[in-house]
């Protein structure tokens, strides 16, 4: 409609299309398009802008605007045909689950690693906010037409993995009676005292002469097996799990090396060996071999990235902790001088999480001392809640997380006022069951039409939300369409003594309720049918 007025009155003006700025107006007694061209226009027509208005509003004739009203000093509102609200319901009753999807992303094949926390530990609130982020986009994506690859990398290599086994060594031979100390860079995580813990109980010394990559793998399996119980229950899953340790075993690292070296971007410096990173755009040179011929973590990188645009991905997303901003350049310059696109991997940074209580911030779980976990989250305040308030907010931006809120039984929870709506209507559904209807003719009221204008906006909002990679679009939207639903309710009967109009009206809640399931479910919210 935007598209179709600015062309009847270019036409009548003999001007661009393009200079004519068509608006929604914020509030709908100004009509459902606004233009302001009469003002534009006045110094070229050297007339009164509210001449120019009227004039086009005398001129302009078509089917689909059932009013046109001219507004001091020159604006000029129109008002559209309804019907085709009234036609989408039964659209989004027949495509159910199906409604608002999208054909934008034509198939394009997206790689979405996220989370990838190191199997050193369990996750916490920046893993919890990340592992929300990569799913929404996955979800989102997949709803608008993209093929999309969830990979979770799994750092199970390299000197970190090694303090690990030996920091497990070290908890399961002090129980064993035999002392032995933790590594300076070890790990103290209560999780770590429980595994030891845990084949203590089981076999006893039978494995205190077991070497330490018996303790790593130990360490990597039970870890790991935790990590993604807890991404499960957030409704987080994965297709791919790359391990690097298996890149080393297929040569890749070895492999991207020699690449380099031949291509002649290392050169040697005090024993080890650098990338010559600036010369494709990095910020400063960087050691992918160390003094002692260990490989820096940048090495493997390169090669898994390397590894994952050899299957076709037309766009590589990786979303990391707000600490790896100087990653970037580093691992970008090692993708062109591969000789790749680098512009095809986009790193997003998520930033800090801060937890709120009674107005103070949470720091340390009561139970561990330690940092608050995903599952301690889960725990505090419900999966649905976590989601939707890890969605609510753009990832660029630091973020407070209310616990108070977010466990809120009131409207100022946008969690619980969503899911009111949506429990509201199935119970409505459930004790009332409507007919098929083929034509709406008493829908009539600025109510009903406000909720309905919010319905058919659903798919526009998935393709925005999918090319502007803002998963909070779609938070955002399902706030607005629960709350012009409580509107509605407030003011209008749904049961009425008419059945057509009670036949009707179950109609219009029914794809309410569709649509917001839809929109919840690409940010991992499932909404009560009861409250």
């Amino acid at each position: 409609m935007k598209e179709k007025i600015a062309k009847l009155i270019s036409e009548i003006l003999n001007i661009d299309e393009k200079e004519i700025k068509i608006e929604i107006p914020k509030n709908n007694k100004f009509g459902d398009y606004s233009t302001n061209i009469a003002m534009q226009m006045c110094k070229i027509y050297h007339k009164n802008p509210m001449e120019i208005a009227s004039d086009l509003q005398s001129k302009i004739k078509d089917s689909d605007i059932v009013k046109i009203e001219v507004v001091n000093p020159g604006f000029i509102n129109f008002f559209v045909n309804k019907n085709y609200l009234l036609d989408n319901i039964n659209k989004v009753i027949k495509e159910q689950e199906n409604y608002g999807r999208s054909t934008i992303g034509n198939g394009q094949k997206i790689n979405l690693e996220f989370v990838s926390a190191n199997p050193t530990g369990i996750l916490h609130l920046g893993n919890a906010r990340g592992g929300a982020y990569g799913d929404n986009m996955a979800r989102i994506y997949k709803f608008a037409g993209y093929k999309v690859n969830k990979e979770y990398y799994i750092n199970d290599a390299g000197m970190q993995i090694n303090n690990l086994g030996l920091s497990l060594q070290a908890r399961y031979l002090n129980l064993c009676g035999i002392k032995k100390e933790i590594p300076l860079n070890g790990y103290h995580g209560d999780e770590i005292v429980k595994i030891a813990k845990d084949l203590y109980e089981e076999v006893g010394s039978q494995q205190k002469d077991a070497n330490v990559d018996f303790f790593k793998n130990l360490g990597i399996e039970k870890l790991l097996d935790s990590i993604f119980n807890d991404l499960k229950e957030f409704r987080v899953t994965y297709d791919t799990y790359t391990s690097e340790k298996k890149l080393y075993d297929e040569g890749l690292p070895q492999k991207t090396l020699e690449f380099l070296i031949k291509n002649s971007h290392i050169y040697e410096q005090d024993g080890a060996l650098w990338f010559k990173a600036t010369q494709f755009g990095g910020t400063r040179d960087i050691v992918l071999v160390k003094k002692d011929k260990e490989y820096t973590y940048t090495l493997p990188d390169i090669a898994h990235h390397i590894k994952t645009m050899d299957q076709g991905y037309t766009k590589l997303i990786n979303v990391l902790g707000a600490d790896h901003h100087g990653y970037i350049s580093n691992i970008k310059s090692g993708i062109s001088a591969m000789g790749y696109d680098s512009n095809k991997l986009e790193i997003k940074l998520l930033q800090l999480v801060k937890l709120i209580q009674n107005g103070q911030e949470v720091k340390m779980s009561k139970r561990t001392g330690k940092s608050v976990s995903l599952h301690e989250l889960i725990e505090k305040v419900g999966v649905n809640a976590a989601r939707y308030f890890f969605a609510m907010r753009s990832l660029d931006t630091q973020m407070d997380f209310d616990i108070d809120l977010a466990t809120k039984k009131s409207s100022e929870n946008p969690v619980y006022y969503i899911s009111y709506a949506y429990a509201r209507i199935c119970s409505i559904l459930k004790d009332n069951e409507s007919t098929n209807v083929t034509k709406y003719v008493t829908i009539n009221n600025n109510d009903a039409y406000n909720v309905l204008k919010k319905v058919f906006e659903f798919k526009s909002v998935v393709e925005n939300a999918a090319k502007k990679e803002l998963p909070h679009l779609v938070a955002t939207y399902a706030y607005d369409l629960a709350n012009l639903f409580h509107i509605y309710y407030s003011k209008n009967r749904i049961i009425t003594d008419n059945r057509e109009e009670t036949n009707e009206n179950l109609n219009m809640i029914n794809s309410v309720k569709i649509t917001l399931a839809n929109a919840l479910n690409l940010i991992g919210v499932i909404p009560p049918e009861r409250m």
